[in-house]
């Protein structure tokens, strides 16, 4: 049976990307977008031709993680429209490059915000719903750089990546019991196919990060070539959508799928921490939440 679906961050990249392919897959989704009537407007226009020319069940919804209210407000049209909602795919964020020292803390902050805090609003507003039907699935968009091999100039983004990864770990405990269950969804570095690298910001201290240039220069440039050798030819970032479809359509979702054609060695890394979570559940006798 199809389910009711919200994407979050969906204007472009791997959300817009899952949208499409899970409106195929039959389902109701919604594309969670910011700027609706302005910004992405094109995107919206977009989404609505993609619908129409594919007999798709997919719609746009004004959603901004980083407001409590616009979360509020997406969730309720959504159950007012459908009487239900099945699944929440958190994957909105945003990255930023360069020397973490460059970075101002409000910087920091303001990304996690995006990242971390962005979840946590679209889930006060879903969860009861999903908690009230006793039924659900809550899916993250992670990032192997939580525990793979990661270059410098990235320390922000893989720090608030690695705070959501703690986070949706301990929510999927807390959540077993009401019949939700969570999937956290592992890409790895696509170079190509998303806006991510081309988007991403830069540090607001100027002058510190030109010092850093004299003996790291041209660094990103290099970080971002290298990682584009890396990466296979047939790598492509549709393949975390098909992930997400997946998940989605399982009769048991898996806990956590690594979709990483450059193999930076997250899965091997988060194989041994989910193995000894679990081991722990059983010894404080919690083991129905493994």
């Amino acid at each position: 049976m199809g389910r009711v679906i919200v994407v979050t961050g969906a204007s472009s990249g791997f959300g817009a990307l899952a949208v499409r392919r899970l409106g195929l897959a039959g389902h109701t989704v919604y594309a969670g977008m910011r700027n609706t009537t302005g910004r992405n407007a094109s995107a919206v226009a977009e989404l609505e031709a993609f619908g129409t020319g594919n007999t798709a069940d997919v719609h746009a919804v004004e959603l901004d993680v980083q407001s409590q209210e616009s979360a509020d407000a997406a969730i309720a049209s959504i159950i007012a429209e459908q009487g239900r909602l099945d699944v929440v795919v958190h994957n909105a964020g945003h990255m930023v490059t360069g020397p973490a020292e460059a970075f101002t803390p409000q910087q920091y902050a303001d990304l996690y915000d995006v990242n971390v805090l962005g979840t946590q609003r679209v889930n006060r507003a879903a969860l009861p719903h999903l908690r009230g039907q006793r039924s659900g699935h809550v899916v993250w968009v992670g990032s192997s750089s939580t525990r793979g091999g990661t270059p410098p100039y990235l320390a922000p983004y893989f720090a608030a990546k690695a705070a959501m990864d703690a986070v949706a770990v301990s929510y999927r405990a807390e959540l077993l019991r009401f019949g939700v269950e969570t999937t956290i969804v592992v890409p790895g570095a696509f170079t190509r196919g998303t806006n991510h690298f081309a988007h991403s910001g830069t540090p607001a201290d100027t002058s510190r990060a030109q010092e850093y240039e004299e003996l790291y220069p041209g660094l990103m440039d290099q970080v971002g070539e290298r990682l584009a050798e890396l990466e296979p030819s047939w790598a492509d970032a549709g393949a975390v959508a098909d992930a997400i479809v997946d998940v989605v359509g399982a009769a048991k979702p898996p806990f956590r799928v690594h979709v990483d054609p450059s193999q930076d060695g997250a899965e091997v890394v988060n194989a041994v921490a989910d193995r000894v979570r679990g081991e722990f559940l059983r010894r404080v006798e919690l083991a129905d939440l493994i």
